[in-house]
């Protein structure tokens, strides 16, 4: 995702990429970005990257964008190049990155947004699957409002669809509600997206996940953007029927995957106000089984990707 946006956003203004993949930093240098369509067409885009925070200068935003288990790592680099009126912008998934950005980078430099944009390397290095538009939010308030405004209004131009907002905290949820129903499960049956809906045992699981989150959410004072979470969740597996999620990708690849931002996070929200997540644990715990006992260097090339993450 960091690769699509600096891909972007490189034509209008000045991009630095900063990784840890040295492959992808070797392929960048030598050679353009090769982009792929949805509908076949290609571009190739020159991109800067690197993994040495002494060859950029000073930021204004910090876009911030690796799985949830490298949000630390990420907000620590952030912090050593933002301005000091700078702003880090997390568009991770799941619940709890902000609060973790903003506490390293300072709470007056960090927001949040939701993006429903997707893209995959299919961990291949200089190369980039554009998986589909989606709008992207994010959130201001005064202080950083000026900032927000003209980064938003970089993104629409550079096709990436974008929406200032002064509350995420229902998109946020709402994501989040997707996620943890489609991801998780997919990951587990090793499925696309759509076969979820094929078999009743899976449906009904989805459509659990889905309510305990609402509920939380609910309790927490949170407005949902959607009237019925498990439809909800039902449609969107449903248009995104032929899609790998983003966590199914990860454990076919044999890394770790965004469990604990995801259910994880659902089952702290739910043990914190009283409220049992029989189905998100159980999602949460067989996750963590896949990950401790697969083939530590297990790599596959997926055909697609989700678009929701």
């Amino acid at each position: 995702m960091g690769t699509l946006f600096g891909a972007k956003l490189s034509p209008l203004t000045d991009v630095m990429l900063f990784g840890r993949w040295p492959e992808q930093i070797h392929a960048l240098h030598h050679a353009p970005l090769h982009i792929l369509y949805p509908d076949g067409h290609e571009e190739y885009v020159p991109l800067r990257a690197t993994d040495n925070l002494y060859d950029a200068d000073p930021i204004d935003i910090a876009l911030i964008l690796p799985k949830a288990n490298k949000t630390t790592l990420a907000a620590e680099d952030a912090a050593q190049i933002l301005k000091p009126d700078g702003v880090a912008i997390t568009l991770q998934n799941g619940v709890g990155n902000l609060e973790c950005i903003a506490e390293i980078v300072g709470p007056h430099r960090a927001t949040l947004g939701v993006t429903m944009q997707g893209a995959s390397t299919d961990n291949r290095a200089g190369f980039l699957r554009y998986g589909g538009r989606g709008l992207t939010y994010l959130a201001t308030r005064p202080a950083i409002d000026a900032h927000i405004q003209e980064f938003a209004a970089l993104l629409n131009t550079a096709g990436l669809a974008t929406e200032v907002v002064n509350d995420v905290a229902g998109l946020v949820w709402g994501k989040l509600v997707v996620n943890a129903s489609i991801n998780p499960l997919t990951a587990i049956l090793r499925v696309p997206n759509g076969a979820l809906l094929e078999s009743e045992w899976a449906r009904q699981i989805m459509r659990e996940s889905a309510n305990e989150v609402a509920t939380i959410a609910h309790t927490k004072g949170i407005t949902l953007p959607h009237e019925d979470a498990a439809t909800r969740a039902e449609e969107v597996a449903q248009r995104t029927a032929t899609n790998y999620s983003s966590m199914l990708q990860d454990v076919l690849r044999g890394t770790p995957t965004e469990i604990e931002a995801i259910s994880g996070a659902v089952m702290r929200e739910g043990a914190n106000l009283g409220i049992a997540t029989p189905v998100n644990t159980w999602l949460y715990r067989l996750v963590k089984a896949i990950e401790e006992t697969q083939a530590p260097h297990q790599q596959t090339t997926l055909p697609s990707l989700e678009k929701i993450g």
